[in-house]
């Protein structure tokens, strides 16, 4: 057995004993982003904590999503419904629930690719007329283990600024517009911002942020899940002045079309740009993802932070992150870096 098995089996190991802590006072957490990212975040992160809290993105403009935001003028609801997916237990009512909601129905008619979660989140925010109040009566039917709140109570369309988008123009700039054109662009995107540029932030959401003791950005599609966070100026000021901790989870392999040959380091320039008063404490990075680990280490200097390396993608080798294994680096973190807490 090599050494990098054998850690991962003791890692494992120690994730057993992470659930204990939530019998007494557990950390406050709070993790923002969208899609994939964020359910791999969340999924780890409620195996070492009852206090979570989900900030999740509102740009998305794709499948059923768009359909339904199209159609009737409402948040896309699916990175939140696949939050929400990702908070429900590992028992019988959670793993049922979270495949409920996560079921696409096949036709040739209208409903060809709706998620029930969709509509049933959609359906509640009709009835009750308040995304919070309907997102937590989700919660509560589901037996999440956490919340899940809209960044903003707008959906937002996602704008970007892109050098080679047309091939035929390779050194032309264009606005791209759209969340799922962005994320499939060929060109190289520059930077992004979002319609309207100065959109609400949900006051829960700020509330939370202020709150907490942990904040957990990323890891997910870094310009159109990562950084539209930075873009709501009350979220964004609530992170700048916020006294909580704050790490930086980056991903495992660069994304094709959005991120395509970008670096570790510079996903945290990129970031760095966007939003230039925000510090970081923490960068989280799969150690066997990091190629050149001074340079990483220079780029979190320059957001404030250090450098943890730990591993936790998937031992088989698709690039996707294993939830116990991740949820072991953040509770190493939680405990190395944070201040002296109730919790422990």
């Amino acid at each position: 057995m090599t050494s990098r098995n054998l850690r991962l089996r003791r890692l494992r190991r120690a994730t057993s004993a992470l659930s204990a802590r939530k019998r007494g006072a557990q950390p406050k957490v709070v993790a923002l982003g969208g899609g994939m990212g964020l359910s791999a975040s969340l999924a780890a992160l409620r195996r070492i904590t009852g206090d979570l809290t989900a900030v999740v993105t509102v740009a998305d403009d794709g499948g059923s999503s768009g359909r339904l935001r199209e159609e009737l003028g409402v948040l896309p609801p699916g990175d939140l419904r696949k939050a929400l997916a990702a908070l429900c237990g590992d028992d019988d009512w959670g793993q049922t629930w979270a495949r409920v909601i996560q079921h696409r129905f096949q036709s040739k008619g209208d409903l060809h690719e709706h998620a029930v979660g969709n509509l049933l989140i959609v359906a509640l925010w009709e009835q009750l007329g308040d995304h919070v109040q309907a997102l937590d009566l989700v919660g509560k039917l589901l037996g999440a283990h956490g919340r899940v709140l809209p960044m903003s109570a707008v959906p937002l369309e996602l704008q970007a600024l892109v050098r080679g988008h047309d091939p035929a123009r390779p050194d032309d700039v264009d606005t791209v517009c759209g969340q799922a054109t962005v994320a499939l662009t060929p060109g190289e995107v520059q930077s992004v911002h979002v319609v309207p540029p100065d959109p609400p932030a949900v006051p829960e959401a700020v509330a939370a942020v202020l709150d907490a003791d942990w904040v957990v950005l990323g890891p997910g599609s870094w310009f159109s899940s990562v950084i539209p966070h930075l873009l709501v100026p009350e979220l964004l000021d609530a992170l700048v002045e916020t006294k909580a901790r704050k790490v930086l989870s980056l991903n495992l392999a660069p994304q094709p079309g959005e991120t395509d040959g970008f670096s570790p380091q510079r996903h945290l320039e990129v970031l760095g740009r966007h939003a230039p008063k925000l510090a970081m404490d923490v960068v989280l990075a799969d150690e066997a993802a990091v190629p050149d680990r001074e340079s990483l280490a220079d780029a979190a200097q320059r957001l404030g932070a250090a450098v943890e390396l730990a591993p936790v993608a998937s031992p088989d080798g698709v690039p996707i992150h294993d939830p116990e294994l991740l949820a072991a680096a953040y509770d190493r973190i939680f405990r190395m870096h944070g201040r002296i807490g109730p919790w422990r």
